[in-house]
């Protein structure tokens, strides 16, 4: 049974449980192989692109990069989506990933190619190419990075942005809000004239055993775990969690409640009812018509990755205060 405390009038849960663990043991096979892939191309990669999504700063990096991807290549951080993220801690989250080795950590929004982060990505990872030894690319005048990162956290929109601010060229990847768009390591797309610019885009990439549910539950919030895998109620009820841990009780408005709540299963109802959600299903009378609970958490899922309310953080940053 979770601990609870009592805030705004409410009994509000201070850590979260859940009974169905599968989430720390997906790992789709193309996964695996979109990472061989990585590896054999390296050879002709000069600056590796990790793109990560700003609401989870800390949580869901794939660990299996640093040691078999960024730590033989120069290395820039992408954290993206910084529109849906709350940075008031922004200082410390760059603090958190140089004392982790990454000197370079980049603020993004990809639909806004003329924003200050697209627009400082190429000079940064110029200069970092100039400045480390190329080896068997030493001759080369073409520079080529290597996008990678868990599932939809953006790294084909970085491409299309960039190839946006410099080509002004339209899309040139698949772009889409349900990981695993991406399946295999594509063929250089060009993004820059001036200096010669091509990225390599690459499937997302999970870690092998997630680290632990929770972590699970922030990457299946942020979309980057497929929804049906993890469970739409598992999910919105972290969502609640989250929510009313941070005193942010705007759900009430959004799904049309009367007040708020810490029983996910009562939210969810409650919404569905007043929303007119229904769904049929047979009895063995006949049909039946009931309040579509699957319906109201997809809703409430979307309203998150929406920014319906506000811009949130789910990695804990009390201890990383400025």
């Amino acid at each position: 049974m979770a601990s609870s405390v009592v805030r705004y009038g409410l009994r509000m849960r201070e850590t979260f449980s859940v009974v169905n663990q599968d989430v720390a043991q997906w790992f789709p096979g193309h996964m695996a192989k979109g990472l061989n892939q990585m590896q054999r191309k390296l050879k002709s990669v000069d600056c590796i692109v990790e793109v990560h999504d700003a609401r989870i700063p800390i949580s869901g990096r794939n660990p299996l990069f640093e040691h078999t991807l960024s730590a033989i290549k120069p290395h820039v951080l992408v954290l993206n989506k910084m529109d849906l993220a709350d940075l008031r801690h922004r200082n410390s989250i760059v603090k958190h990933h140089t004392k982790e080795g990454i000197k370079h950590v980049i603020f993004t929004n990809c639909k806004r190619p003329e924003s200050r982060g697209i627009k400082s990505i190429i000079p940064t990872v110029a200069e970092m190419i100039k400045n480390t030894e190329r080896y068997n690319r030493s001759e080369e005048t073409v520079y080529q990075l290597m996008v990678i990162g868990v599932p939809n956290v953006g790294k084909s929109s970085l491409i299309n942005a960039l190839r946006a601010k410099y080509l002004r060229k339209s899309k040139a990847t698949q772009v889409g809000g349900l990981p695993g768009i991406t399946q295999s390591v594509l063929e250089k797309i060009k993004v820059c004239e001036d200096p010669k610019v091509y990225l390599l885009d690459t499937p997302g990439v999970l870690a092998p055993k997630i680290r632990d549910v929770e972590t699970g539950l922030k990457l299946a919030l942020a979309a980057t775990i497929k929804d049906h895998l993890v469970g739409e109620e598992n999910i919105a009820d972290y969502l609640l969690y989250r929510l009313n841990k941070n005193g942010n009780h705007s759900y009430v408005k959004y799904l049309n409640l009367e007040e708020p709540t810490d029983n996910i299963r009562q939210l969810l109802g409650l919404a569905a009812v007043n929303n007119g959600w229904k769904r049929k299903v047979r009895t063995q009378s006949g049909t039946q018509v009931i309040p579509d609970l699957q319906l109201s958490a997809s809703k409430f899922i979307k309203g998150f990755r929406m920014g319906v309310f506000g811009p949130m953080i789910l990695d804990d940053l009390e201890n990383m205060k400025d």
